[in-house]
C-alpha cells in the first residue's frame, strides 16, 4: 500500500516501491539542472565571442561550439527524465560527471590553470555520482521505459 500522493510502482528488482522523492532526489535535480544551466550559458557566450572577436580559426570555434550544443542537449534530455524518474538518466549522468571531472581535473594543471574553476567542476560531479549510487535515489528511477 502507497501513501497517498505517491505513486506505486515497479523498481528494478521487480517488488512495488514508493514513487515519493527524497530529499537527495531532489538535490540531485537541482545540481543537474544548474549543471545544464551553465553549459548553455557557456554556449551562448561561445557563439557571441564567435561573432564579437576574429578567431584564429573559424571552423575550431564551429566545431567547439557544434559540442557544447550537443552537451546541453544531452543534460536537458538528462533533466527531463530525471523529472519523470527514468532510470537511462543514472547511466546517462554518470557518463556526463565522469567527462565533467576529467574536464575539472584539467582545470588545475598547465599553464592556463584555473583552479576555481576545477572545484566548481570537481565538486558538483563527485556530489552527483554519490547521489547516483544512493538507494533512495535508485528506487525513485526504478521506472523502466
Amino acid at each position: 500500500m502507497t501513501e497517498p500522493g505517491a505513486e506505486a510502482t515497479t523498481g528494478d528488482d521487480g517488488r512495488q516501491v514508493s514513487r515519493r522523492r527524497p530529499p537527495q532526489y531532489w538535490l540531485l535535480i537541482v545540481l543537474i539542472t544548474a549543471e545544464f544551466l551553465a553549459v548553455a550559458g557557456v554556449t551562448i557566450g561561445l557563439v557571441v565571442e564567435l561573432f564579437a572577436t576574429r578567431p584564429t580559426s573559424y571552423a575550431a570555434g564551429i566545431a567547439v561550439i557544434v559540442m557544447a550544443i550537443v552537451a546541453a542537449v544531452w543534460l536537458a534530455f538528462i533533466v527531463a527524465g530525471a523529472l519523470r524518474g527514468r532510470a537511462w538518466i543514472r547511466g546517462a549522468s554518470f557518463v556526463w560527471q565522469v567527462l565533467q571531472f576529467a574536464i575539472g581535473i584539467g582545470c588545475f594543471q598547465g599553464l592556463t590553470a584555473t583552479p576555481v574553476v576545477g572545484w566548481l567542476l570537481v565538486v558538483p560531479a563527485v556530489v552527483v555520482a554519490v547521489l547516483l549510487m544512493l538507494p533512495s535515489v535508485r528506487a525513485v528511477t526504478g521506472a523502466r521505459g
